[in-house]
């Protein structure tokens, strides 16, 4: 990095902030400028400081992390990563829906110098801020203040009813569609996920397989999440299970989701631990490989929002197969990087905002109108 990232501490632990302060400045082109214990202050400090960058507790007094990503996303947007304790797994994706870029586990549920652990990690995701399209999170977030229950589940029915209107009822898999959908995603996935998972109907005759750029343990968490908002089952993938047509796999943090045949010719999951030099986990590229060589020519590919390249060896083996990719176009990407590498084969044969897709994908199992190149 060549500019300077100015990052504000947002946590209500003394020991936390000054932890994480050493830990930023210990990083060359980062620099703190400035702390607060609670989402109130960090709203102030947030405003005449200006950083870059906003590291973010959840679990706060005054002001919790939630209300403060809320009033920031409406009045100020800056990228935020949490930095939460694992004791806060569902709460970290309600935070991603609030306009969080992305998160980072703490090692202890307590403050601990343990915490200096996630230097790498946090580099990681801070090389990320060139590519991020800050404003595009924001205005997918901004909603009233006063947002009930009652309205959010308003919305869902109604992003239900605009997905697939004429396409819930009777399906069947055109001869021309396909048997599995397999999806990756990275930074800004969880969001884009939630967006187009809903979408598909309760009874839609296919596969759903994902794999989303998540540490271990968050993935169980996640998919009870998203099991509560699609009118599909959403659940772990567990190892050597059947991989049944209605259902959405979610690849478990640290591990690569692959499929075998058992000895009755049944497709099962096959997990594969993560390697040292594995970059990126759960792979995309394993899984699209994986499902090609399973599935082939009614393999549908899907490449989401992501920092990387994870997925761009796969879709061409999706395409070698017979198979369909589509790829999350830059006007919706919150990181451009993994569409862009994937459209960057040659390839790709959509691109496709991410307000579209879902609905692109249903039309496209059901009807069998996609194109194939």
């Amino acid at each position: 990095m060549t500019k300077t990232v100015r990052v504000l501490i947002i946590d209500d632990s003394a020991f936390n902030r000054r932890t994480l302060t050493k830990l930023l400045e210990s990083i060359p082109g980062i620099e703190v400028a400035g702390t607060a214990a609670d989402g109130s202050e960090g709203l102030k400090q947030a405003a005449k400081l200006k950083p870059d960058l906003i590291t973010l507790d959840l679990e706060m007094p005054v002001m919790d992390g939630f209300t403060f990503l809320r009033i920031l996303m409406q009045t100020n947007p800056i990228p935020v990563i949490v930095i939460s304790s694992r004791n806060e797994d569902v709460n970290v994706f309600k935070a991603m829906e609030l306009g969080a870029v992305d998160f980072i586990p703490k090692p202890t549920h307590t403050p601990s110098m343990e915490l200096l652990n996630i230097k790498d990690e946090l580099f990681r995701k801070v090389k990320m801020l060139p590519h991020l399209k800050i404003e595009k999170i924001a205005r997918s977030v901004s909603k009233p203040l006063e947002d009930t229950r009652a309205e959010v589940k308003m919305v869902r029915q109604a992003h239900h009813d605009k997905c697939h209107p004429e396409l819930v009822e009777g399906l069947s898999l055109s001869k021309d569609g396909f048997d599995v959908i397999a999806i990756g995603s990275s930074t800004g996935g969880p969001p884009a996920l939630s967006a187009i998972l809903p979408c598909f109907p309760e009874g839609f005759p296919v596969s759903v397989i994902v794999s989303q750029h998540m540490p271990t343990g968050f993935t169980k968490a996640f998919a009870e999440r998203l099991n509560k908002m699609c009118k599909m089952r959403v659940r772990e993938a567990a190892n050597d299970e059947a991989v049944k047509t209605g259902e959405i796999l979610i690849a478990p943090g640290g591990n690569h989701l692959s499929f075998k045949r058992n000895k009755t010719g049944e497709v099962v999951t096959n997990l594969l631990e993560r390697r040292e030099a594995d970059k990126y986990v759960p792979s995309v590229d394993i899984m699209f490989s994986s499902a090609a060589s399973i599935w082939g020519g009614r393999t549908m590919g899907v490449v989401l929002t992501g920092m990387g390249y994870d997925g761009k060896d796969g879709v061409k083996r999706i395409k070698e197969k017979g198979g369909y990719v589509i790829a999350e176009s830059e006007e919706t990407s919150i990181v451009f990087g993994m569409p862009e590498s994937a459209i960057a084969t040659g390839v790709v044969d959509e691109i496709v905002p991410l307000y579209d897709i879902g609905e692109k994908i249903v039309k496209g199992c059901v009807t069998g109108l996609l194109k194939r190149a």
